[in-house]
């Protein structure tokens, strides 16, 4: 063979590896969003702008924030996974409310219909008005049990995290409560603090600023271990008084159609490795936030993420409040 077959022949072999390296590197020509499906202020809405930013500074794109609420945090993903699915419309929220949606019977995609970017889980953190008569939450869970009245319970949505939280604690007592809901953490919280609700469940990110404030008293974190919150001290896990509550990591990220391009999904998975993973911005927000950071995505993510979402799908759908099966959607049943 002739020096000029092989030199073909390399030249041929150097394009066929040269070109996955750049397909893979994804520039969008104009802005990316995000929609978070919940109300401005929020644990979603507040953590996903610090992921835009780095996202952003990764695509050398702006990334733009649409807040969207409705149906319990549904809406706005709908909006996603109706949109064109180009890697230019994302997603954002609790893996636990995207994989519930079709148990739910709001959406029909699937958990596997969408690609995971996780970065952190925000445990439900059961708080109360600083003046309030209830000291811990021992004192709660026994006015829970005992009032003949319900007790009222700021809520997010039927597959938020305090509506998740209240449906673990009463598999594991028997309580009077009702849940006033309203579009979002943020107001929810807001609403304990205000005095129109007599406690709330939402996420220590939702609530770290008022307790911070002396507005809210933390009683207990839904989890089995304590949680230590900066700038408040430790608050210790509701299994001390109910050591059969079930809890697991309820984590938070930026989901995409799985059926994106795959220059957008590779160029994604390699942001958030190289860069998401080691980002000490959010390391920090975390930290301040009251969360725990996690970055991961893919299969790694959806193994992160199933033990809560397991819990939600379950319980929303042993209780009456999903039409659906969670396992026709490969959701397994907790353990």
């Amino acid at each position: 063979m002739g020096n000029k077959a092989y030199a073909f022949i390399a030249a041929t072999a150097a394009f066929l590896v040269a070109g996955p390296a750049v397909a893979q590197d994804w520039k969008p020509s104009e802005p990316v969003t995000i929609i978070v499906p919940w109300s401005a202020g929020g644990s979603t809405d507040t953590v996903t702008r610090v992921v835009a930013g780095e996202l952003s500074e990764a695509l050398g794109q702006n990334v733009v924030i649409l807040n969207q609420p409705g149906a319990s945090g549904s809406t706005g993903t709908r909006s996603v996974w109706e949109a064109p699915h180009d890697g230019m419309t994302m997603a954002a929220g609790a893996v636990a409310d995207l994989g519930a949606y079709p148990v739910l019977g709001t959406l029909d995609a699937k958990l596997e219909d969408w690609r995971l970017y996780l970065h952190v889980a925000n445990p439900g953190l059961i708080s109360v008005r600083t003046d309030s008569e209830w000291k811990d939450f021992g004192d709660l869970l026994e006015a829970l049990k005992t009032s003949e009245e319900a007790i009222t319970v700021s809520s997010g949505g039927l597959s938020s995290a305090t509506a998740i939280s209240m449906q673990t604690l009463e598999k594991a007592a028997d309580i009077n409560y009702r849940q006033i809901v309203y579009e979002g953490g943020n107001p929810a919280v807001i609403s304990t603090v205000s005095g129109e609700t007599q406690f709330t469940a939402a996420t220590a990110t939702e609530q770290v600023d008022m307790i911070r404030a002396g507005r809210l008293r933390p009683l207990a974190v839904v989890a089995d271990k304590p949680l230590e919150l900066e700038g408040f001290g430790t608050v210790p896990p509701v299994t001390e008084w109910l050591p059969e509550v079930a809890s697991a990591p309820n984590y938070f990220g930026v989901f995409i159609p799985a059926d994106a391009p795959q220059e957008v999904l590779d160029t994604m998975d390699k942001i958030w490795a190289e860069k998401i993973a080691g980002s000490e911005v959010m390391k920090a927000h975390a930290a301040e936030r009251g969360a725990l950071f996690n970055a991961t995505y893919g299969e790694e993510a959806v193994k992160a993420a199933m033990p809560y979402l397991s819990i939600n799908a379950w319980q929303q759908f042993e209780s009456g409040a999903a039409p659906n099966d969670p396992s026709e959607f490969g959701i397994p049943k907790p353990e």
